[in-house]
């Protein structure tokens, strides 16, 4: 079947599109960096290949048509499509030169990014790495769908089939004010302390507060009937009073200082969650991500290995 040429070009839809937006031919034409005169010509011969006028226009304004709306709304579909067309090709000959969506828990997010950006901006100077923060299970869907290319999950969660690469370990510790009998012994934790202790958890809908919730329930700990809603509120409210907790060693240094708490790390077996980077099977994107997972597995290994030098030298894990 022969393919006859099509009547218009990707630029004058382009055109038509910015002087939508701009509701000016002028504003259009220094949006598009070209003069106004060869813009409005390209507009016009666009109007004359389709057979009718997509805008209205006089000395003051440009209104787009009856016709023009709907046209111009199927042109933004068909340079999306082409943007699209253009990632694709960019990816496949060097993923890691180009655009990465990675999804992100909240109870990550906030102390996994600042730890691992700076060594993968190191490495791949040229990725551009857009962060999508959500639920686990929200972003579950996205990455089935298609709208995320990978997500930093822990893989305790309900994550489903997916390629997985490990970055690291996060352990849990005990968390309390200092006043609170818990914290005056100086040995690990043992998770059967907590039997009987009026423990504070997250809200549903956080992969954390399962784990956590796991580890209260084998010991028979009695979880407050009012829940956080994030990492941060819940260090506060522990504070406060409001019985104790567990938080990932990750957030020990911006939530347990912030919110003055001490901190115990628990006995063999430690408590924790594993943190993955996970991506679709089949993405084309595997190889590269998998190649991203590797490279924050050595930062927040770097990261394990400045925490227990400190430890060395003196730290304390009494009062982040």
């Amino acid at each position: 079947m022969k393919l006859a040429p099509h009547p218009f070009s990707l630029r004058q839809l382009q055109y038509a599109v910015a002087v939508a937006d701009a509701r000016s031919f002028s504003e259009a034409a220094w949006r598009c960096r070209v003069s106004q005169p060869s813009l409005s010509a390209q507009v016009a011969q666009l109007e004359d290949a389709l057979g009718t006028r997509l805008f209205e226009r006089d000395r003051r304004r440009v209104l787009l048509t009856s016709a023009g709306e709907q046209l111009v709304a199927r042109a933004r579909v068909v340079l999306r499509e082409v943007d699209d067309l253009v990632d694709l090709a960019q990816r496949s000959t060097d993923p890691l030169a180009s655009t990465i969506r990675v999804g992100v828990i909240p109870t990550l997010s906030p102390y996994l990014i600042p730890c691992i950006r700076p060594a993968l901006r190191r490495a791949y100077p040229k990725l551009t790495l857009l962060w999508v923060e959500d639920k686990t299970p929200v972003l579950v869907a996205k990455l089935a769908a298609g709208d995320i290319d990978g997500a930093l999950l822990a893989l305790e969660a309900e994550i489903g089939d997916v390629e997985r690469e490990i970055v690291g370990y996060d352990p849990f510790v005990l968390a309390a004010p200092a006043s609170h009998p818990l914290m005056t012994r100086k040995a690990p934790a043992k998770v059967a302390e907590l039997a009987g202790e009026s423990v504070l958890l997250l809200d549903d809908g956080h992969c954390f507060r399962d784990q956590t919730l796991a580890v209260c329930s084998g010991a028979k700990a009695q979880e407050l009937e009012f829940r956080a809603t994030s990492l941060p509120t819940l260090a506060q409210m522990v504070a406060d009073g409001a019985g104790v907790t567990l938080l990932p060693l990750l957030a020990v240094a911006t939530e347990a200082k912030r919110a003055r708490l001490s901190v115990r790390p628990f006995a063999a077996p430690v408590p924790g969650r594993t943190i993955a980077l996970v991506w679709r099977r089949r993405s084309p994107l595997g190889a590269a991500l998998q190649q991203i997972a590797r490279t924050a597995r050595d930062a927040f290994a770097s990261l394990d290995r400045d925490r227990a030098e400190h430890g060395r030298s003196g730290g304390t894990r009494q009062r982040p």
